[in-house]
């Protein structure tokens, strides 16, 4: 199917479900029309069409919070895209990841009890951080310390940190273990990114590995 076999409403416009192609998240809802789409095909960044301004808009062009499309997909009737992307930073105007973070339930688990994609998306963030360490170099950063330092430190804090958390678990001390583990995670993705294995690589063999047993 090409552009012109999508189903766009009476105004040229088709609705743009945008996601989170790691985390699956929905982060915005928004409008295209045939001239937006061709951008974003084109040039593989989310371009809109604002209804309230009439006029198209490049998501990011000013945040500097663009959204890499990795894949887009239509539904069965032409008339709905959803837009798989990779976030450079929050979708919603608010600072929020996503732009849908209310419930109209008023019962269910709490939020500070049920896990949200959206609270694993600080691993991505933490990785996007520690490879701007990596390329900036900042005085005085602990992690252009371990760059500077090489592999051979980095392993090392990675086996510290290891042990840290068996000796953590070993004491059933929950609010060490917490801290430790985070250390641990850390110095993973820094150690990963040393290698030039991108995280979402690990994701992908869970993944993989999560299929097969199904």
């Amino acid at each position: 199917m090409n552009i012109d076999d999508l189903k766009f409403d009476d105004n040229g416009l088709i609705t743009a479900v945008v996601q989170d192609a790691v985390t699956r998240e929905v982060l915005t809802v928004a409008y295209m029309n045939k001239e937006s789409l061709g951008k974003s095909l084109e040039t593989r960044e989310t371009w809109f069409y604002s209804r309230s301004r009439q006029e198209l808009w490049h998501k990011g062009e000013t945040s500097g919070n663009t959204q890499r499309i990795v894949d887009m997909k239509y539904d069965c009737d032409g008339d709905a895209l959803v837009v798989l992307v990779e976030p450079a930073g929050p979708a919603c105007h608010t600072g929020s990841v996503s732009c849908f973070n209310e419930s109209l339930l008023q019962e269910g688990t709490p939020a500070t009890e049920a896990a949200t994609l959206s609270d694993y998306r600080i691993l991505l963030a933490l990785e996007q951080v520690i490879a701007d360490r990596e390329r900036e170099r900042p005085e005085g950063a602990y992690t252009t310390y371990l760059f500077e330092k090489g592999v051979d430190k980095i392993l090392k804090k990675v086996g510290e940190e290891a042990s840290e958390v068996i000796i953590a678990a070993k004491n059933r001390d929950q609010e060490e273990l917490k801290w430790e583990s985070a250390d641990l995670l850390y110095h993973l993705l820094v150690l990963l990114r040393e290698q030039e294995l991108p995280f979402k690589e690990i994701l992908a063999v869970l993944d993989k590995r999560h299929m097969e047993k199904k």
